[in-house]
């Protein structure tokens, strides 16, 4: 029989990144998220050996069920939703012993689980340390954080942490509020605000494109980049969340977060380390110079619209306000387009425009980096004719990668030039599976590294820019536009960058 050795570097990697011993309390146990992505989250990080060795997850919820009727349910989710399949039954086996189920109907369900995490802190060693995920609607956040304060659950050793999925606030003013109750129970280094985005490859990647590299930085400025582009596209509808989605629209369910996150990391400027502190903090100083967009500027640099019947893949698809759950009168955008600005010395006059929209033809998250021309053009009008300007796309989803656009010779006699690409993608570089968001994400929130998570004072930055343009539409300031489902929106975003003499990128 071969005995193969241990790679001692790899184990190395995997026992420096584990966290400490503790409990995941998910409070929204029996709901979506924790079915769909936390627990298969949970499951991949046990199948890599990244969980501690005293570890367990306790979920809260009102419904009533017990601990083994909570593991069965989880099972067939990870069976489902998991990234990798079919489920291990011996990392199932071992991993279903550390899940545990508490009824939250009432606060005395608090006092059960607060004697519960005793328990476990008793019998599994994990030293009073805890993470408190709040996989719950929005309005369920203070009265969990009071309760959890209320009852003791931060334990009287270890630390303790909670992790707050968006939307954090509908306004600047309501985020602010949550904020206050939030610091009764928990300090700001124990706030962990969750955006799945920054959780991505590749939406990391941009950090270490930018600084890992001596070549992509030197040119990352106004007097190399013509704009930026930053798309977030989807094919599917508001699926079953027209509650929520009505009251939200496009602006606070992606621009306000999404959006602004991936514009932030494109803008900022070198961190001194990375780290939370130093990473977050030029984040924080590039929302601070995004120039504000007034009413009277809103009908030029911004456009709202909602989407009209189509298809998509080739099926119909109703309208926004056909579909269920909608008012007939709704006006809640599912589309928007933004030219923004930020001011600062990197920057200054060069447009980042935004859009994200539901029902478009094609599913796709990507950065577009649009360089200037060449200064001087040397050869003929008939060589070069169709030459673009050089393009770096990062696309963030669903196909991971890196693609550069540049001019080259065609192999003819005579000159001619075209367009070609080079391209990175992650799959076929790497040859593994790269690990879903949420994996990194939880990983860190366990092991208190809150480098890709959004801090207090970057939420209100990102409020504080979009509460104004909000304000302006609802005083009629762009009116609402309309586009047909399976579009790239209406007609007003082309003439947004058409002013300009620019046109948006087909991904």
């Amino acid at each position: 029989m071969t005995i193969t050795a241990p790679n001692p570097l790899r184990e190395g990697l995997r026992l420096a990144w584990t966290p400490e011993p503790a409990a995941l309390v998910i409070f929204g146990g029996s709901g979506d998220l924790t079915a769909r992505k936390l627990v298969p989250a949970l499951y991949n990080l046990a199948l890599q050996r990244l969980l501690p060795a005293s570890f367990a997850v306790v979920g809260a919820a009102r419904r009533k069920m017990t601990s083994d009727e909570f593991r069965r349910e989880l099972h067939d989710a990870v069976a489902e939703y998991s990234r990798t399949r079919p489920i291990h039954d011996d990392v199932w086996s071992s991993f279903e012993k550390t899940i545990h189920y508490v009824p939250t109907p009432d606060e005395r369900g608090y006092d059960e689980l607060g004697r519960t995490l005793d328990r476990i802190d008793g019998e599994m060693g994990t030293g009073g340390n805890r993470l408190f995920y709040l996989a719950t609607p929005p309005a369920a956040y203070e009265p969990i954080i009071r309760s959890i304060g209320a009852h003791g659950l931060r334990g009287s050793s270890g630390w303790s942490r909670v992790v707050i999925e968006k939307p954090y606030g509908h306004d600047l003013a309501s985020a602010m509020e949550l904020t206050a109750v939030v610091h009764e129970v928990f300090r700001e280094n124990e706030v962990f605000r969750i955006d799945h985005y920054l959780g991505k490859e590749t939406v990391q990647n941009i950090l270490v494109l930018r600084f890992a590299n001596g070549i992509f930085e030197p040119i990352w400025t106004r007097q190399y980049v013509d704009h930026v582009q930053i798309t977030v596209a989807e094919t599917l509808g508001i699926e079953e969340r027209a509650e929520y989605y009505d009251r939200s629209g496009a602006m606070r369910d992606i621009v306000q977060n999404h959006l602004l996150q991936l514009l932030a990391l494109v803008g900022m400027e070198p961190p001194a380390a990375f780290d939370d502190r130093s990473v977050r903090d030029e984040k924080v100083k590039v929302l601070r110079a995004l120039r504000p967009i007034t009413a009277a500027e809103a009908p030029h640099q911004t456009v709202q619209a909602q989407y009209t019947d189509g298809f998509i893949a080739g099926e119909r698809v109703a309208a926004y306000r056909a579909e269920e759950g909608v008012p007939a009168s709704s006006t809640t955008e599912t589309f928007v387009a933004l030219k923004c600005f930020i001011d600062n010395w990197r920057w200054e006059g060069i447009p980042f425009y935004l859009r994200t929209g539901k029902r478009m033809p094609k599913r796709s998250t990507e950065i577009a980096i649009r360089f200037r021309v060449a200064p001087h053009r040397i050869f003929t009008k008939a060589a070069s004719d169709g030459v673009e300007a050089n393009e770096l796309v990062l696309r963030i989803q669903p196909d991971e990668g890196i693609s550069l656009t540049f001019g080259a010779k065609v192999p003819v006699q005579g000159l001619r030039i075209r367009t070609v690409n080079m391209d990175f993608g992650y799959g076929a570089a790497f040859m593994v599976d790269a690990p879903d968001a949420y994996e990194t994400l939880i990983l860190d929130a366990l092991r208190g590294d809150a480098t890709l998570f959004t801090r207090r004072d970057e939420v209100e930055q990102q409020w504080s820019f979009v509460d104004p343009i909000r304000e302006a539409w609802q005083k009629g300031g762009p009116p609402l536009e309309t586009y047909a489902a399976g579009s790239w929106g209406p007609a007003a975003a082309d003439t947004l960058l058409e002013r300009d003499g620019r046109s948006w990128r087909r991904p």
